[in-house]
């Protein structure tokens, strides 16, 4: 299969939010070793696992935009042709690309907040800002991968990567 620009594109995104699972594991279960058997507690591991939470759902949101693996009920979309589902599809993709460039437009506020407000952690007073600037970027990565969706669904169908979509009977 050729790999173009914009599957490069929804990898790297996907690898992205990846090691951020890995690295609020990685937090939650050195923290708790440390804690467990040695009565030592990581400064500001409470603020840290907090924003890394909030970078991971961002992510997380992004990672699972394009694909549209997350779980869905739709009755309506189940009962209806090839043709329907795929009007129904952009019609959703592009609601959710506007709900989500809202989102992203907002978020920027808030990191920009927190900038100018000097937002600092309890222990270290490190600055905030860049966890919540990296959580905007998966908001960003979000907004990509939906509008990526919704070229291809729009021009070429055939490019989707569908892993949620069962054939329905109307289908056969």
């Amino acid at each position: 299969m050729k790999r173009n620009v914009m599957d490069r594109i929804i990898d790297t995104i996907e690898a992205i939010a990846a090691v951020f699972v890995g690295l609020v594991a990685a937090d939650i279960f050195l923290s708790v070793l440390l804690r467990r058997f040695f009565s030592v507690q990581i400064p500001d591991s409470y603020d840290f696992g907090r924003m890394l939470l909030g970078i991971l759902i961002f992510w997380g949101i992004a990672a699972t935009s394009y694909r549209g693996g997350h779980i869905t009920v739709d009755l309506v979309w189940a009962s209806a042709s090839k043709r329907w589902k795929r009007v129904i599809d952009i019609f959703a993709t592009l609601i959710l690309l506007f709900v989500v460039t809202v989102q992203t437009y907002t978020l920027f506020d808030k990191v920009r907040a927190t900038y100018n407000d000097n937002v600092l952690t309890y222990d270290l007073g490190l600055p905030t800002w860049p966890f919540f600037a990296i959580a905007w970027a998966g908001d960003v990565s979000a907004v990509v991968l939906i509008a990526i969706r919704t070229y291809r669904l729009i021009f070429h169908p055939e490019d989707l990567h569908e892993e949620s979509h069962v054939e329905s009977a109307a289908d056969r």
